[in-house]
């Protein structure tokens, strides 16, 4: 037994050896490094849909004509409508009615509210939708405590901003003429100035 256990572990230490010196001499595992994922980008609104909102804004109003007379004031009213998204072109179509009963000066009445069909198109900016529009409007009037109403055109411009989860803010610019109004002889101007907030669905 003596000379067996040396030569055992004689061999074991022959055997060994050079497994224990090549992981001795075997390079440092290089440490991980965990990479921060970059931000999701942006993809962009799906413009297209419906969508129906509030706005609130001023209105300011202006006449010629037999008499010539003009008044401002706060309006508020709603909107919807529906866009088709073609990549960087959006078309739409909307119906809005806004309130105001913007007196007009020398107590010759007031705007009481108008209606109105659009057409807008625009331009697919992203986040951000820019667009023109033109349509027809209806308006009501209290002229010389007569009430009246009559057709005319507008046009103007607006823009809408996607908030995320099919909410979008904006705002639009829109002028309104009434030529003849109601055959008074009168014609009728209305700018308005709006803020929007819409929710697509």
């Amino acid at each position: 037994m003596r000379f067996t256990t040396p030569a055992a572990f004689a061999a074991f230490v022959t055997i060994a050896a050079p497994s224990f010196a090549g992981g001795l001499n075997d390079p440092a595992p290089e440490p991980m490094v965990l990479e921060q994922s970059a931000p999701m980008p942006y993809m962009g609104a799906d413009w297209g849909g419906g969508y129906v909102g509030a706005q609130l804004g001023y209105g300011d109003v202006s006449t010629d004509g037999a008499a010539a007379v003009e008044g401002d004031d706060v309006l508020f009213g709603i909107h919807g409508g529906y866009r088709w998204d073609f990549g960087t072109t959006v078309i739409g179509a909307e119906a809005g009615y806004n309130a105001g009963d913007i007196e007009l000066s020398g107590g010759a009445g007031s705007i009481d509210d108008v209606l109105r069909l659009k057409l807008n198109a625009g331009y697919d900016l992203g986040q951000t939708l820019i667009y023109g529009t033109v349509g027809a409007a209806q308006a009501s009037a209290t002229l010389s405590g007569v009430e009246r109403d009559d057709m005319g055109y507008l046009f103007g411009a607006g823009l809408a901003y996607d908030l995320g989860n099919q909410w979008e803010v904006g705002g639009e610019v829109l002028r309104h003429e009434f030529e003849d109004f109601d055959s008074t002889g009168i014609n009728v101007d209305v700018n308005t100035l709006t803020a929007r907030l819409s929710y697509r669905f």
